[in-house]
């Protein structure tokens, strides 16, 4: 693709485990997913540099292998318990409600994160949209 940079992007991939690397990168590739949610407390444990608008990211699947690449499109962080719907509908999971997005992120991060504070209700959390920019999105249900 023409519009690509020579130089590699970033490669990482959605969840903690391979099952939900390839879960969430089945639902970016059919066009259901363009966001993703952090913990800030993560991202400060771990010394990661966040995201930029702008910046190009190759997502990875269950196995390792490059499947995708997105770019950033917004960012913004807000508490978990402030998250709204439509960041909820825009990552695309289950039902695609704030209460199922409440749920499984609580949850993930009482499970994996990679903090000491693991969840709490006003933990700030980077909300992140992105748009597909390869492979093109196969189904946009």
């Amino acid at each position: 693709m023409p519009a690509l940079p020579e130089a590699v992007p970033e490669a990482w991939a959605f969840g903690a485990t391979p099952e939900q690397a390839d879960g969430l990168l089945d639902l970016v590739l059919r066009g259901i997913k363009d966001g993703t949610a952090s913990s800030m407390w993560d991202y400060e444990a771990t010394g990661e540099p966040l995201p930029e608008v702008g910046e190009l990211s190759v997502v990875l699947d269950g196995r390792g292998e490059p499947r995708a690449v997105i770019e950033t499109t917004d960012l913004r962080v807000v508490p978990f318990d402030q998250v709204d719907a439509e960041h909820a509908r825009a990552e695309g999971e289950g039902d695609r409600t704030l209460e199922h997005w409440r749920a499984v992120h609580e949850r993930y991060w009482r499970e994996h994160s990679e903090n000491d504070r693991g969840f709490e209700p006003d933990m700030p959390v980077l909300c992140e949209r992105f748009r597909l920019l390869w492979p093109m999105p196969t189904d946009r249900t």
